[in-house]
């Protein structure tokens, strides 16, 4: 199911085209470049981020800023005071500064575990021989083609549901889930950063951990040196404070920072020892049920820290045939041409668009405003009843008349 990763259509000419006419349509793209998600690429399709990839500026400002501060301040520290203090302290601070910048750009570069699509859905062969009890029928270009929403597999002797997603046109593994965001389905869905601009998913949740981790570490490290500085001064603390303005600020920083992201991995840490990820965590309540993944509590974090990362399911780097000027009629995500509404009912897990009536709003009617189409309809409704009809049909203007025509009567 997994093999296909560009839609046919739009990979090799149509059978019904002459080879000589068909080519002269057809370029080679690196997939990447013809990739139906909303994620950015740099150097050639090597490094994958999110589509909101320019929020890392305002995470590196955040860290950098107070960390570089710190270092520069032990740095002057270090000619005017004591080297013996002041150095191993500007080496453990730009150490720390280093591995947090290091683990971002691991975590905020890398496929998270991104799912090739299908270019059709199963086959009706396979939908019915899967083991379902989900009356919920997918609604497809194929009206042929029935295939249940939902279908039962067995993990660890659990029966777990997963669900058939109609931009990737493909059951989602367990554990997987659609990124409305980067309209992509991601192995091992964790959720979707908006601080790091990139899903958080099997390939790069390991990096993850180690950012907020190295996060929370940096922000104690800056916090409890700052009070060094100031009790290492002569006199009060309070004319401490006031001749060091800028250790007393770092020290506010760090304080309302760590409470975000020491709260952050103190809650991942829960969820590694529980085995969830955090999308399970709130959709599913493991907690009022048996989880299904759960090895217990060492061997949960025995998982993790020996965590083999997965090998790459989609090569952006491969060369494709892409044709010009054909339409593409393949499932692709609702938001990437426009902005979702309030108005329109949006399924986070489908990646979908639907009407009142459950059907598939086309793509060309999303962005229309029907919110004053009943208001007129009803004004129309009531000029109708009060108005009467100019044009008579001629038979009944005969009877009216007694068969002469009103030119006629009036000459």
């Amino acid at each position: 199911m997994f093999t296909n990763t560009i839609p046919n259509n739009t990979l090799s000419p149509s059978p019904s085209v002459p080879p000589s006419v068909a080519s002269s349509h057809v370029k080679t793209k690196r997939l990447y470049q013809v990739w139906k998600g909303n994620n950015k690429f740099l150097c050639g399709g090597r490094l994958v981020f999110g589509q909101d990839a320019s929020s890392l500026y305002l995470t590196s400002f955040l860290i950098g800023t107070p960390a570089l501060t710190f270092c520069i301040r032990m740095l002057v520290m270090l000619k005017e005071e004591d080297p013996h203090f002041s150095r191993p302290v500007l080496i453990g601070g730009a150490v720390l500064t280093i591995l947090d910048f290091i683990f971002l750009f691991m975590t905020s570069s890398r496929d998270p575990g991104i799912i090739p699509r299908n270019d059709k859905p199963p086959e009706s062969d396979e939908a019915s021989d899967m083991n379902t009890t989900s009356m919920e029928w997918v609604n497809n270009k194929t009206p042929n083609l029935k295939l249940p929403r939902v279908k039962d597999v067995i993990v660890n002797g659990h029966t777990v549901k997963v669900k058939f997603c109609d931009t990737c046109l493909l059951y989602r593994p367990p554990r997987a889930s659609h990124c409305s965001i980067c309209n992509n389905c991601v192995q091992k869905f964790d959720h979707h950063c908006p601080w790091v601009g990139q899903c958080i998913g099997s390939r790069n949740y390991p990096f993850f951990i180690l950012f907020i981790s190295s996060s929370t570490v940096l922000c104690i490290y800056v916090f409890a040196f700052s009070w060094v500085n100031l009790l290492r001064r002569e006199g009060r603390l309070l004319a401490a404070m006031s001749h060091d303005v800028l250790s007393v600020t770092l020290i506010v920083y760090c304080f309302i920072a760590v409470w975000f992201v020491g709260g952050l991995t103190v809650f991942h840490l829960y969820l590694i020892s529980t085995n969830q990820t955090t999308y399970e965590n709130f959709r599913y309540r493991y907690d009022k049920k048996e989880n299904p993944y759960t090895k217990g509590i060492f061997l949960n974090f025995k998982e993790l820290s020996c965590y083999k990362i997965p090998k790459k399911l989609v090569n952006f780097r491969e060369w494709v045939e892409v044709e010009d000027d054909i339409p593409d009629e393949s499932f692709s995500s609702d938001i990437e041409k426009g902005f979702i509404s309030s108005k329109q009912k949006f399924d986070m897990e489908m990646g979908t668009l639907y009407g009142k009536d459950g059907m598939r709003v086309p793509g060309i009617l999303k962005d229309l405003d029907y919110s004053g189409i009943d208001d007129n309809l009803k004004k129309k409704a009531g000029e109708k009843e009060g108005s009467y009809d100019i044009f008579v049909p001629t038979d009944q203007l005969k009877s009216k008349t007694g068969g002469v025509n009103p030119p006629e009567e009036k000459q």
